[in-house]
């Protein structure tokens, strides 16, 4: 799934860069293997880097669910605090399928435990549709 999702053969500033932190010697094995596996099926160099995990820092406000921060009026009528945009499963959700990065039925299929209201919900559907990210 990591790999599928992004194009690790970006090379970005070290605040976009592609990376897989690691706690083990084994965590470390098995994210080079997964690499080396990925690297056999394309052409350019992935530039993934594959590293230590230390000091973990969140992200500023501003930036955490960043795609659903772009809908105001969805943001807003979910009525979630600042620290609630942060910590809620449902923000979480709903900023992946915004950016493109779920089908339609997984939605469907999660849509009783998200608590979203008919208005909400025709919203997220026509942006999943429209391949997210407008």
């Amino acid at each position: 799934m990591f790999w599928a999702n992004h194009d690790p053969t970006q090379c970005h500033k070290r605040q976009y860069m592609s990376a897989i932190f690691y706690h083990s010697e084994e965590q470390k094995s098995l994210a080079e293997k997964s690499k080396d596996e990925h690297q056999e099926s394309i052409k350019r160099t992935i530039q993934t880097k594959i590293l230590p995990a230390g000091t973990f820092y969140q992200a500023e406000d501003y930036h955490q669910k960043y795609m659903l921060r772009k809908h105001h009026d969805l943001l807003k009528s979910l009525n979630l605090s600042s620290k609630q945009i942060i910590t809620s499963h449902v923000a979480a959700r709903l900023n992946g399928y915004i950016a493109g990065m779920g089908m339609l039925k997984n939605f469907e299929a999660e849509l009783d435990n998200l608590g979203l209201n008919e208005e909400q919900t025709q919203y997220v559907r026509d942006r999943i549709r429209r391949g997210g990210m407008n």
